[in-house]
């Protein structure tokens, strides 16, 4: 017996037009040390909080980041490896390095993928990995 599939005629659906990645909520144990970590290294901006949770806006202009007390989940990546934070000037990477020792966190690698794109990949207190580049 031979099936045949229907065409179809219609045109294929246009993806959602979005701002993109909006927003990432991350479980920690300590938002207001969050809260202190992000804002010394990434000069982020809080604009809410409740009993458990803090969010921030920036750095970019539609970035938010939330941090939800949780002490279970609180630095387990739930299959994300790392997220990351595109410097605006490749010699900034100096500094970041230093601002993210200063805060608390920890400098896993650091490098340049190419001539003048350094990166540096970091822990922040609740062990998220994050990628500082520039490209």
């Amino acid at each position: 017996m031979n099936k045949q599939r229907a065409r179809s005629t219609s045109k294929p659906a246009k993806p959602l037009r979005t701002h993109g990645l909006s927003h990432l909520s991350l479980a920690v144990r300590d938002p207001e040390r969050s809260l202190k970590f992000y804002t010394t290294v990434f000069g982020v901006k809080e604009y809410y909080r409740d009993a458990d949770s803090i969010q921030v806006l920036g750095p970019g202009r539609k970035d938010v980041l939330a941090f939800e007390k949780d002490h279970i989940l609180a630095g387990k990546g739930g299959g994300l490896t790392h997220f990351g934070f595109r410097l605006t000037k490749p010699g900034d990477i100096d500094t970041a390095v230093a601002l993210v020792q200063l805060a608390g966190g920890k400098v896993l690698s650091r490098g340049e993928f190419t001539p003048d794109s350094p990166y540096a990949f970091i822990l922040d207190p609740d062990g998220y990995e994050i990628e500082i580049w520039y490209e």
